[in-house]
Order: C-alpha cells, then structure tokens, then sequence
C-alpha cells in the first residue's frame, strides 16, 4: 500500500477520489450519493471559490492497483485569520476497514500539516468550512440530504490515530402530526397582536433570491461566536445560494420577522434521499426524473434551519416559530421529519427541537488533533 497526491488538474485523477465513494458503498443500502458533478467541483481549483482564498491537496491510499483510501487536507486561511488561528481541516475520509490504511492516511494529514507550518488538525471539514463529519450513532437510519452516512467503524479507526472529538451533532426524528399545546397558539397570536412579530412567506423562488442576502447576514451574525464559524466570500455565498435554491420549495421556507427585522427562520426542504440514491449520482439522463418523482412522493421533510436571533429569544415568538413549523408540516402532508445536526452545546436550537417532540437519533461528530 503506498498513498499518493492527485494531480487535480486532470480530471481522470478527480474522478479516481470521487469515485472511490460510490465504489465503496457500493453495497450500503443506507449510504445517499451525492451529484457527482458537484463532488468533482470539490476538487477543481479553477471552479470552486474557496481555492480563491485557500489551498487543498487530494491523496488516495492504493493497494494492489486499487484505490482503498482517500482524505484530503485544506487550509482555509479565512477560518485561520478570522479565528487567529494554524488550523489544518481533513476531510472526504474514506476507507475500507483496515485500520493499516487509516493510520497511513491520518499519518500523512499530520506531516501536511506540520509541513505546512500549522499546528492544529480538525475535521472532517470540507471547501465549504462546515461541511463533512463522522456519523456515531444512528447507523441504521438513512441520513437527510447533503448529511453523512459511513460505516460504524470510521470512529475507532479516527480515535487509534489520536483524534479525539471536538464536538457533536444531534439529528433528531418527530412525527408529521405533531400536537402542540393550545397555549402556544394562544401566545403566538398574542405576540403578534401586540409585539409587532409576524411570519414572512415566498411565493417563489426568485422572491427568496431577492430575501436570501438579508438572511444570509442574519444567519452570520447567529453563527459568529460558534467556533465553525468564518465569514464567506461573496463567490462562496452564491454558492450556497445556487445550492440552496436547487433543493428549495418557497413554501418550506418562512422567516419570523420583527417590524422590518428578520427575527428567526424556517427553513426544511423535501427529503428525495431516495432519488437521490435512485440517481446513482447522475442527473442525466435521467436521474432528475428519479428526484422529481420523490420530491412528489415522499413523506420525510428535513428541517435543517430552525431558530431565533438572541435578542428576540424570551419575547414569545419560539411559539410562533413551532406553531408555524407545524401548521406547515401539516398543510404537505408529511409524515415523518428529520430535524438536521444541532450542535449539542447549542442548548437554545435543542431545547426549540425538543419543545416539538423531536427524539434525538443519530449523531456526527467532528474531531481534533493538536500537533
């Protein structure tokens, strides 16, 4: 077994990382792909904005003439200067289940990072700062879009290298007919009677387009003290926007507003995990078709945004955000929800999920390694 850089400016060495995934889980059932165009994106530095601002290096581990591992190592040098910080991000880890080619990858991603002159490894992380993390607990559920699926032995074989946890994400399952407490009706309507709170809706896609720059700064200024966190460019913005109204149906999406002021926000989108697995990875030539006809029959939404700003938290308004969650749950007809990683340190985002009913369910976790 030897490790190797990927020489990422041919595409045939791309797709060698990419495709090592999808050969992988080639018999999980659980696993979702992603769009395999949006993954060869990941590592082309003439297409995605973060090599505008950073560097990345792509290795796979190779045995007997075949890929068995992958990991690749990032500086982010915005996180680092926001953050003051020598931090290293490893990510898209990969392996079989040998614990051999895990500690040669993970050995490699420690002399990347001492030979970069940075101290600090966390991970795994992705081009996107926050993207990436290990499932630990909820293996035998099918994850939500765009979260994490791997085999249970990923956490072992991460911790023998010295990695210990850095923190931990909850997702949780609630039924679609959630049964809140006519108390809280009673004070969402009193609060926007006499408090100036009401709920904004979208009729379409580019009236979210025309709101997103707004709720996007909101979004940052709740995000700013978490230690993930580090201000996007405007490229890497528009990147998160095209993705997020790729996937965004209007009516899933509310904001709690104050006045004039963005107070809080929904957001929760179809689950088409299925079409997705249906896809293969592909949308053409016919994979949209698979994810079109699960968005219109599936029964799972995901919640992946849920909460309110500080500063209006206590005011009443956490009982317009479940009942206004749940009053739209209810009007698509879903039946099942899956609430997305809330950090477990964030004590405010748990308590909102659990006030719904929500079960905590599968767990991800992030890791550190001081060099």
């Amino acid at each position: 077994m030897h490790i190797r850089k990927l020489d990422t400016t041919q595409k045939r060495e791309r797709a060698l990382f990419v495709d090592f995934a999808f050969d992988l889980y080639r018999d999980a059932p659980l696993w979702v792909p992603p769009l395999r165009g949006d993954a060869m994106k990941i590592l082309d530095g003439t297409k995605h904005p973060f090599y505008e601002h950073s560097y990345a290096d792509f290795y796979v581990a190779e045995q007997d003439g075949r890929v068995v591992g992958r990991v690749a190592m990032l500086e982010n040098r915005n996180y680092n200067a926001y953050h003051q910080s020598k931090a290293a991000f490893f990510g898209y880890f990969e392996t079989v289940e040998d614990i051999e080619v895990a500690r040669a990858l993970l050995r490699t991603a420690k002399e990347w990072t001492a030979a970069h002159g940075l101290d600090t490894i966390i991970g795994p992380r992705g081009v996107i700062g926050i993207d990436g993390s290990v499932l630990v607990d909820g293996f035998e559920h099918r994850p939500a879009i765009g979260i994490p699926w791997n085999y249970p032995y990923y956490d072992a074989f991460i911790k023998d290298s010295g990695f210990v946890k850095d923190t931990d994400y909850l997702s949780g399952y609630a039924r679609g007919d959630i049964v809140l407490s006519p108390r809280l009706y009673d004070i969402a309507a009193r609060v926007k009677e006499k408090r100036g709170f009401w709920i904004k809706t979208f009729q379409s896609r580019a009236e979210i387009r025309e709101w997103i720059p707004r709720a996007l700064e909101i979004h940052r200024q709740a995000m700013s003290t978490l230690h993930t966190y580090y201000p996007p460019t405007e490229a890497e913005t528009r990147e998160v926007i095209g993705s997020l109204l790729a996937i965004a149906d209007p009516s899933l999406i509310k904001l709690v507003m104050k006045g004039d002021d963005i107070a809080g926000f929904i957001l929760a989108y179809h689950d088409v995990s299925a079409g997705l697995q249906k896809a293969k990875g592909r949308l053409f030539p016919f994979g949209w078709v698979h994810i079109l006809i699960d968005r219109r029959r599936t029964e799972w939404v995901n919640v992946n945004g849920l909460g309110l700003l500080p500063q209006y938290r206590g005011l009443g308004a956490n009982a317009m955000l479940y009942t206004e969650l749940r009053d739209t749950i209810a009007a698509h007809g879903f039946k099942h929800i899956d609430t997305v990683q809330a950090n477990e340190t964030n004590f405010n985002s748990t308590s909102d999920h659990e006030t719904l009913g929500v079960e905590w369910y599968k767990r991800h976790r992030h890791y550190v390694y001081r060099l």
